[in-house]
């Protein structure tokens, strides 16, 4: 069976007018590590409130691509652009609100979902805590994490730590939201929740959504458009059903493994 076609279908809008997000362009991107090719050229377009998966098998390069597009890496050569403005200059971020949903949650154990969801704001001092607190609830109950304010990580399932991870991006209300593999590790019920709260966010807030993952049924689930990503390079770009139908053997490998 191709488990493509098994995938749920969550009917991804295409963005309103109104979508705030941010516009993403990335033009001839390489970085080469210890040796090897590991973006070898890519280019490619977001548009604003759009959700765009990079797709592929694990060592496609998905995880650099993730580290540049947040700014974590600098390219060898090439040019990402939010909103036309270079990632690469220095005050562009102060422009663009960008914010990442890690893989692991990455959650504080120490602290209590509130003060993880509302760490970023307290600790540089963004608002009074009365107005962080007004904040942090509201993205919890946006997440349906209402009443869970004072419960440790530890006490949580995987599908909930991925939801305070996503609250706690949601704080600065972020123009371009970045998820690294948000269903890895969960079961297909969790992973479908989450695969609904993405697309829901969209909706609400018109914010441009990436998405990097090799999970295929998330991926049919939610993009507008999809990039299948493999050694660097991307073997197709275009709307699920282009993705489906695109003729290229490893395409069809990975899509049919």
């Amino acid at each position: 069976m191709n488990p493509t076609s098994a995938s749920p279908t969550l009917s991804p809008e295409t963005a309103a007018p109104e979508a705030r997000g941010v516009a993403v362009t990335v033009r001839d991107l390489r970085r080469n590590l210890g040796g090897r090719d590991v973006l070898c050229g890519l280019s490619f377009a977001v548009n604003p409130g759009e959700i765009f998966v990079v797709m592929g098998p694990s060592g496609s390069g998905k995880s650099v691509l993730l580290k540049h597009l947040i700014g974590l890496e600098r390219p060898d050569a090439g040019v990402i652009l939010l909103n036309g403005r270079s990632l690469q200059e220095p005050d562009t971020l102060q422009h663009v609100r960008v914010a990442m949903v890690f893989q692991s949650a990455g959650l504080l154990n120490s602290l209590t979902v509130a003060e993880n969801v509302g760490l970023y704001l307290a600790e540089h001092r963004l608002q009074p805590r009365p107005e962080i607190r007004r904040i942090v609830s509201e993205k919890l109950d946006l997440l349906g994490l209402g009443g869970e304010e004072k419960r440790y990580p530890s006490e949580l399932s995987g599908g909930m730590k991925k939801r305070v991870a996503i609250a706690r991006a949601l704080v600065i209300d972020p123009e371009l939201l970045l998820y690294d593999e948000p269903t890895s590790e969960l079961d297909p019920l969790m992973a479908a929740v989450i695969s609904e709260e993405i697309v829901r966010l969209r909706r609400r807030s018109g914010v441009t959504s990436i998405v990097v993952s090799h999970d295929r049924s998330l991926a049919f689930a939610i993009a507008d458009r999809i990039g299948l990503l493999h050694r660097g390079e991307f073997l197709v770009v275009g709307t699920p059903d282009e993705v489906r139908a695109c003729p290229h053997p490893l395409a069809q490998k990975f899509l049919n493994a």
